[in-house]
């Protein structure tokens, strides 16, 4: 029902920027969250940041004041701006959308590798 493709990663250096995108396609309501998770093998996935429709942010703390997230509603698409990147920041980062119409859904890109070589 909604299609999440992601794009913008690869291999920087240290100190260097990516920007991930992340546009979504199919039936998107007017309110939802869109954001971006690591979704390590045997746990919960875990925050990186998150936009409301509205605009309000969710930071991990690890990321609060390197990362920016941002979204254009018209467009249905969410952004990643990666600055200050640590070779700890190195993951797969995953797309997530969440909204409620009646039921709630949930819905995940394919992954893409951000890789941070010291």
């Amino acid at each position: 029902q909604v299609q999440l493709v992601e794009s913008g990663g690869g291999l920087v250096q240290a100190g260097g920027s990516l920007r991930l995108s992340c546009a979504a396609s199919g039936v998107i309501f007017r309110t939802n969250t869109m954001g971006w998770y690591l979704l390590p093998p045997g746990k919960q996935p875990a925050l990186v940041a998150t936009v409301t429709s509205d605009g309000s942010t969710n930071y991990a703390n690890s990321v609060r004041g390197r990362f920016t997230i941002s979204r254009d509603n018209a467009k249905n698409t969410v952004y990643l701006q990666m600055n200050s990147l640590k070779p700890e920041d190195t993951a797969v980062y995953y797309c997530n959308m969440r909204q409620w119409s009646g039921t709630f859904y949930e819905y995940w890109g394919q992954g893409t590798q951000v890789t941070v070589s010291s």
